[in-house]
């Protein structure tokens, strides 16, 4: 009864998302929010199914945005080439990462991870054809399979959501795979899920390639989208928004980490982003004026969620659900 809920609420979601354009919605924003949704749900599976706390996935997203614009802009590539590139990058930096990180635990595995993804925010930093600190600017569209034109905000704004969409699915059956109940085990008691016969560090090792794969594809879809690839991708503080955003969505949860996108990326953006359905919200306008030190209300914010909201919003509005369900006559 639950799932069927769930699916009904999820089928309620993506018809709004197809309407928000004609109901004021700023496409470029709504987008960006799209791509940092699967980012967030790409790391949801890999910290908050599986329990392996990583510093390092900003070095997917950026790195596979940099091969993606690299390769529709200088090789000429049509978009879902240049897609499936940034995919399969992020895929092999995800393997030589996880081969070399998963063999520890706890807060050892995340400084490796941390550690590397710094090694490789300075090889983009000076490696001749990502633009160093200016970015790598001017990345076309393109034709997406031959005819379907990419240059129209509202063509690309559907594309982007079927893409995120699929992913989000593809991310919501390995959940519920058998798969993903290992995952689960792993987290829950590794030497246990062991002693069962299972290889856990191969099960740690393939989550990690998957979360990488879809984090890639995220930095991939946000550089077709924007036209550009830049260092803020690759830094770490891009890794610490992924947290972010499962945090304070709840982690563990499907619609934790877009519930937790949406907070975050709205927070960072002006009210104009919105549209008109947002100008008049008073709070939000505030931000307006706030330029960089918008960080500081996000650490607010983060600081707020972990001591009154620690299973996140929607963690803590299923927790509330479920309590209710267990009173007499519910």
């Amino acid at each position: 009864m639950r799932q069927s809920l769930s699916l009904l609420g999820y089928l309620a979601l993506l018809l709004v998302l197809v309407a928000a354009p004609f109901m004021g919605a700023y496409p470029i924003f709504m987008m960006k929010l799209f791509c940092m949704a699967l980012f967030a749900c790409a790391f949801n599976l890999l910290f908050g199914y599986t329990g392996m706390l990583s510093f390092g996935h900003a070095a997917f997203l950026g790195g596979a945005g940099y091969i993606t614009g690299h390769a529709l802009k200088v090789w000429g590539v049509p978009p879902e080439v240049g897609l499936l590139l940034g995919t399969a990058f992020g895929a092999f930096l995800g393997l030589v990462v996880g081969y070399l990180a998963i063999k520890r635990q706890g807060i050892y595995f995340t400084m490796i991870t941390l550690a590397l993804a710094q090694m490789l925010y300075f090889l983009w930093l000076q490696a001749p054809f990502t633009g160093g600190e200016d970015g790598l600017q001017g990345v076309p569209r393109g034709t997406l399979l031959g005819f379907i034109d990419l240059r129209s905000d509202l063509t690309m704004y559907y594309v982007c959501l079927a893409i995120v969409a699929a992913a989000f699915l593809f991310i919501m059956r390995v959940v519920h795979s058998p798969f993903g109940h290992v995952l689960h085990a792993i987290k829950e008691n590794e030497p246990r899920a062991t002693s069962l016969g299972y290889d856990t560090n191969r099960f740690k090792l393939l989550v990690f390639v998957l979360s990488a794969a879809l984090s890639g594809l995220a930095g991939a879809l946000k550089t077709l989208v924007l036209g550009f690839a830049t260092l803020t991708d690759v830094h770490w503080t891009m890794s610490g928004h992924a947290v972010l955003m499962t945090l304070v969505g709840g982690m563990g949860t499907m619609a934790g980490p877009l519930v937790g996108a949406l907070v975050v990326v709205a927070i960072e953006n002006k009210v104009g982003e919105w549209g008109h359905w947002m100008a008049n919200l008073t709070s939000i306008d505030w931000f307006r004026s706030l330029g960089e030190s918008v960080t500081i209300v996000t650490g607010f914010i983060f600081v707020i969620c972990v001591l009154l909201f620690r299973r996140g919003i929607v963690g803590e509005v299923l927790h509330f659900l479920g309590r209710r369900g267990k009173r007499p006559g519910a």
